[in-house]
């Protein structure tokens, strides 16, 4: 590039071309900027399709709004930069928005499976007569008179069999704490 194409006077003279609609003034910044736009585009959204798409979308904002340059207000280079910029700022945090939810997705659904499987390790490691009076309560819909009639014990001794299950399969939700850990007081 030659220093006289730099200067503030072919800035003013592009920014008239093209608000004069002059094609050939468009084609002429395109390739003086195109590979500043694009590489600023994709150093913000390290995606080589989105940036060429901010590059087209800076080229076409150019385009139908010339006007939006003042050349009183500093290089055409640095005007092409902020605009590029704002745009794949912009991009960004429209794709933020759009993953947000999906990560969020994600994170509960890991959540739930990681429950669902310390709740299943509990129930499989807890004695015998724990299982099963919660089988019978939970799989069989008995209450604890009923598990204690099938259990052939007290009603006092189901009651405590079913409480003291409940209590570990709780601790499934709490998972990297330990049982009965209730924080610093």
């Amino acid at each position: 590039m030659a220093r006289n194409d730099l200067s503030p006077r072919w800035d003013r003279k592009m920014q008239q071309r093209l608000a004069r609609g002059e094609a050939a003034a468009l084609g002429e910044m395109y390739d003086r900027f195109a590979s500043l736009v694009h590489n600023l585009a994709h150093r913000v959204l390290d995606d080589e399709r989105a940036a060429d798409s901010v590059t087209r979308e800076v080229f076409a904002h150019v385009w139908e709004h010339p006007e939006t340059y003042d050349p009183k207000e500093g290089p055409l280079r640095s005007w092409l930069a902020e605009v590029t910029q704002r745009v794949a700022v912009q991009r960004l945090r429209d794709r933020e928005a759009l993953e947000q939810p999906l990560r969020e997705e994600r994170e509960s659904t890991v959540r739930r499976a990681s429950v669902a499987a310390r709740a299943d390790y509990i129930v499989h490691s807890m004695p015998a007569p724990l299982r099963a009076a919660l089988d019978l309560a939970y799989n069989q819909r008995r209450d604890y008179r009923q598990t204690a009639a099938d259990l052939g014990v007290t009603e006092d001794e189901a009651r405590r069999r079913l409480r003291l299950g409940l209590q570990l399969l709780a601790t499934a939700h709490d998972a990297g704490t330990p049982p009965g850990y209730r924080g610093a007081v």
